[in-house]
């Protein structure tokens, strides 16, 4: 069948109504593992776990998989196989041809499930997981998980607050994930401890900004906003906290770079009559629209050349760090007050 959604992969488990197969990817790996946990636990239901729920991860070999699927249930109608993390394009050529062999003949009393809770794939591009999706769907259904958006994040957060007693703002919800990013089983470890810290009652914003952690973009974007504002003391005290924390000074590099291409690419959508948002039919904005409508509202404080002599500051840089020119601390900061001074109107050379 062709690929199922997330709402429909629910419905069969409540249903207890399965496919002989379930190929689960994407990149929302809380929820790959979640699902493949739930399909396990609700498909071998039945009988002795230890014969009826068998788990094998991704370094096992296809004959060890079909020796488990083909095993019969004990006491029970079904059994379920959970394989994580099998590395399909990888298997040698005999192996590859045991898989399709074994997907095109499982057996009823089985429900095989392939899972990928941290392999990353990219479908589009590597041929063989496009192929082996196309024969996971002839074979059973493919689910793939996508990273929530923003507002359903927000959503999320606000049930999930009055589940465990507390209540959460949308403003407070959208600080939250701004602060910690998309990652949700971050958001959720992050909505525990602050409604642990709370106890009950309104978690309010000064919780979520004292208790909340910050991931690197959303540092880096706190470095940006004060380059951008020429605020020196504050770029360089948040500067000093990535070099503490032993950030990559690459990493830091590369999301600093983001935010000065999200306003120049705003800045020319903008000045050709598009709106702000244009730039999304072209790059890669998923789910992060908000970054272009954050761009447009501070676009406004740099000319476009301010912008250009800001992008050839940053390309220097990055060559500087790749080709291990100087000490890597030093290009940073160099960095910095260069854009501070472009910032402030001046220009540097």
């Amino acid at each position: 069948m062709p690929e199922i959604t997330e709402a429909e992969l629910k419905k069969q488990i409540a249903a207890a109504d399965f496919q002989k197969l379930y190929f689960l990817y994407g990149e929302e790996k809380y929820l790959v593992g979640a699902y493949a946990e739930k399909i396990l636990s609700k498909a071998g239901a039945g009988g002795p776990g230890d014969f009826n729920r068998q788990k094998l991860e991704g370094g096992a070999g296809v004959d060890d998989i079909a020796a488990a699927v083909e095993a019969l249930p004990v006491l029970a109608e079904r059994k379920c196989v959970a394989v994580s993390d099998l590395d399909v394009p990888a298997l040698r050529a005999g192996e590859a041809a045991k898989l399709r062999q074994l997907l095109d003949d499982l057996p009823e009393s089985c429900v095989l499930v392939l899972s990928l809770p941290t392999l990353e794939i990219d479908e589009r591009r590597d041929r063989g997981w496009k192929k082996f999706i196309a024969l996971a769907e002839k074979a059973g259904a493919a689910v793939r998980f996508r990273r929530r958006t923003q507002t359903q994040l927000e959503r999320m957060l606000c049930a999930g607050a009055a589940r465990r007693g507390c209540a959460l703002s949308r403003e407070n919800a959208a600080r939250l994930v701004d602060s910690c990013g998309t990652d949700l089983r971050t958001v959720l470890n992050e909505l525990e401890k602050l409604c642990a810290f709370t106890g009950s009652g309104e978690i309010s914003a000064q919780t979520v900004g004292l208790l909340a952690t910050r991931n690197l973009e959303a540092r880096v974007f706190d470095l940006s906003k004060a380059v951008f504002a020429g605020n020196g003391d504050r770029a360089y005290g948040i500067l000093d906290g990535l070099f503490y924390r032993n950030e990559e000074p690459v990493a830091v590099l590369s999301v600093l770079s983001g935010a000065y291409l999200d306003l120049y690419r705003v800045r020319a959508a903008v000045q050709s009559g598009l709106p702000a948002t244009e730039p999304a039919k072209y790059f890669d904005y998923a789910r992060r629209e908000f970054r272009l409508t954050n761009a447009e509202r501070l676009s406004g404080r740099f000319t476009t050349p301010m912008l250009r002599e800001s992008l050839s500051a940053l390309l220097e840089a990055d060559l500087a760090l790749k080709s291990a020119r100087g000490d890597r601390r030093t290009v940073l900061e160099a960095l910095v007050a260069r854009l501070l001074w472009i910032a402030k109107g001046e220009r540097t050379g």
